[in-house]
């Protein structure tokens, strides 16, 4: 699937850490910040994690909603949310309904092995559902500073 700025963001609904389904389109009249992750616990993910974590007070002054969305299952994220203490929802995308529906689930290589999984992905949703930035085979160097500029330039 295509994804367009300006376009309906795909809608949803997943597993969150909190116990509940959570569904994209519950998050009308927020901005969302919706970033794709390969792996809790792993160095990259922590430090993105992380950052977004240190962040959260100065999305949250710009009416943002960070949400995490990877394959792993429910209760890893519990221990990664526990372990860093997080303050954002993980969504436990284990079919990778959510990942296909952005174009992130992607052949990967890694030593010389091919998989499938996340390829490291980040979009801005508007209040009203529209994609308005997307950020694609992100390095996590930086990148959260970039998308809190960019949101406080757009909103």
């Amino acid at each position: 699937m295509t994804l367009h700025i300006g376009e309906l963001a795909p809608d949803f609904q997943l597993e969150a850490n909190n116990g509940e389904k959570v569904k994209l389109s519950d998050y009308r009249g927020k901005n969302v910040v919706l970033y794709f992750y390969p792996k809790d616990m792993t160095p990259g993910c922590t430090t993105q994690a992380c950052d977004f974590r240190d962040q959260h007070e100065n999305f949250d002054k710009m009416d943002a909603v960070i949400i995490g969305v990877s394959p792993d299952p429910l209760a890893r994220h519990e221990k990664f949310i526990e372990k860093y203490g997080l303050p954002f929802l993980l969504l436990a995308d284990v079919n990778q309904e959510a990942a296909k529906a952005y174009d992130v689930w992607k052949l990967k290589k890694n030593f010389g092995k091919e998989y499938m999984g996340i390829e490291r992905s980040t979009f801005i949703i508007d209040k009203e559902g529209r994609l308005v930035k997307e950020y694609r085979k992100v390095k996590v160097t930086n990148h959260v500073e970039e998308v809190l500029t960019f949101i406080k330039a757009l909103f």
